[in-house]
């Protein structure tokens, strides 16, 4: 890996153009980070970067956010750590802001449809690429391999991730500590504070969450303003989470945008701030250190589990076939970089019937 740490400056634009670039929720993120942090600029190896993943994907919060502070945080330490969460929200927050004026304005959110049935394709062949790298530096042993394997299964199945994860975590940890034994605006801000703080990575979540706290509880939206806020999350680079800044809009205009976009991502970055330093020193611990091998193992099946759900429903015609076929090949190659298929992906969406 580079011996010199990047500059804050270059942490922050980096970060923001994979903001900017990051089509296609937290699996795509994780795999876009991957080829430009680890494979282009080498400022950590497949191993690192997956220990960091492992770890994001235990905390609450959006993990593709999380991952991106965590990978600020060791290149910069603090400063690090903000910039890089920043950088990464900050084109999100925008675009999002800008459709939730057009939805405003106009009545609906144009195109999103046709632009996801090319995106969704290109999708699974991104991540397929970069989970490759990741399980060869991860799932070198037997039992980190069943488990990504178990992870990816029970993930398919609808088990929850939080119980996946420690599960994982504990069941390595306890197999180390035998052979260590062995051998050695307030009421707004509150409601995303609070769908931050229990979030767990997936678009999906955040609808469910999102439902309960603010067409059931609160009627504050309807379905379909909801079903739309999602729906521009996910179109929009980077983290799909950004919804949080469409509902803000529509509730409350640019304050109300403000509001909840800071309050669902604060969590994260506090948690990521606490606990980054924590991780360091628990590294040395065998225990935690088996746990965190553990987690990281689970969290790769449970990519692999988004892969195959992201198939089924994208993968519904010969058109949609030949763009992940396609896009899978050239992200394999690595010779074209995977934000550039994921617009080609949505572009050809756009252009066809």
């Amino acid at each position: 890996m580079n011996g010199s740490r990047p500059s804050l400056r270059e942490i922050f634009l980096v970060f923001l153009r994979l903001g900017a670039t990051a089509f296609g929720g937290p699996a795509a993120h994780i795999a876009l980070m991957q080829r430009t942090l680890v494979v282009d600029r080498r400022w950590l190896s497949d191993a690192e970067f997956a220990e960091l993943l492992g770890a994001a994907s235990l905390l609450p919060g959006p993990t593709s956010t999380e991952l991106a502070i965590f990978l600020g945080q060791r290149q910069g330490r603090g400063p690090g750590l903000l910039l890089a969460g920043a950088g990464f929200i900050l084109p999100s927050a925008v675009a999002t802001l800008a459709f939730a004026w057009a939805y405003v304005r106009f009545g609906s959110v144009p195109a999103l449809g046709a632009a996801l049935r090319g995106l969704q394709p290109a999708v699974v062949a991104v991540v397929l690429a970069a989970l490759v790298p990741l399980g060869r530096s991860v799932l070198r042993e037997v039992l980190p391999a069943a488990i990504a394997v178990a992870a990816c299964a029970a993930g398919l199945l609808g088990a929850p991730p939080l119980a996946v994860l420690l599960a994982a975590g504990v069941l390595v940890a306890l197999r180390d500590v035998r052979a260590q034994a062995a051998v050695a605006l307030p009421a707004l801000g509150w409601v995303f504070l609070k769908i931050g703080a229990v979030l767990y990575g997936s678009g999906y979540l955040l609808l469910s969450l999102a439902r309960s706290e603010l067409v059931t509880a609160r009627g504050w939206i309807t379905e379909r303003q909801l079903l739309d806020a999602v729906a521009a999350g996910q179109f929009t680079p980077g983290p799909v989470s950004s919804t949080a800044t469409f509902i803000g809009y529509l509730l409350r205009g640019p304050a109300g945008a403000a509001t909840a976009t800071c309050a669902i991502f604060l969590p994260s970055f506090v948690m990521v701030a606490v606990l980054g330093p924590l991780l360091r020193r628990w590294r040395m611990s065998k225990t935690v250190a088996g746990f965190l091998r553990g987690v990281t193992a689970a969290s790769l099946g449970l990519v692999a589990a988004v892969v195959v759900q992201l198939g089924e429903a994208a993968l519904v015609s010969r058109t949609a076939w030949a763009i992940a076929a396609v896009a899978a090949v050239l992200a394999a190659s690595g010779r074209v970089n995977p934000s550039w298929l994921l617009v080609g992906g949505a572009a050809i969406g756009l252009a066809l019937p």
